[in-house]
């Protein structure tokens, strides 16, 4: 029974993270998509346990949990993937086209300028970056980011390798 309440949490889970995404961007919270995916686990994993401790009386906490981590990890990496996808932003554009196709000359001159603006734009919101004359300049809490980040990307043995290699 445990197992069970570990997934009606989950259901509550897939049911209040994108009512929140939604209710974000229709008030314009300030709230990052990211955040509001973590207030959507603590509710429902809460609203879970209160429900086992209530229903069942050898609530086992563990199978519960383990059942909605993994779920919720699951629908994590799923979100992650698709949510501000520069390939995939590229690949909607198309479909969206007449023809499903374009140039790549205007993909490029058009919608990857556009993406990495909107990029610059949630860097200089956060406080990262900001603009310098025509370019930009890391801030202190950038350049703290950013050795976070390397210590991150080392401790996982990305190292220094990036998703977007221009070097050809």
């Amino acid at each position: 029974m445990s197992f069970a309440v570990g997934l009606i949490a989950v259901a509550v889970f897939a049911l209040l993270a994108p009512a929140l995404q939604i209710m974000a961007r229709a008030r314009a919270w300030p709230l990052g998509p990211v955040t509001l995916l973590a207030i959507a686990a603590l509710v429902s994993h809460g609203l879970g346990v209160a429900l086992g401790i209530v229903a069942i009386p050898q609530f086992q906490y563990w199978d519960a949990a383990s059942i909605f981590a993994f779920c919720v990890m699951a629908y994590v990496f799923a979100f992650g993937a698709v949510y501000k996808s520069v390939s995939l932003e590229i690949l909607l554009g198309l479909v969206d086209r007449p023809g499903r196709t374009a140039p790549l000359s205007e993909i490029i001159e058009r919608q990857v300028p556009d993406l990495f603006q909107g990029r610059i734009g949630i860097l200089v919101d956060r406080g990262l970056v900001e603009r310098v004359n025509s370019g930009l300049s890391a801030t202190t809490a950038g350049r703290k980011m950013a050795a976070h980040v390397g210590r991150l990307r080392r401790a996982f043995g990305i190292g220094d390798t990036s998703l977007y290699d221009f070097s050809d």
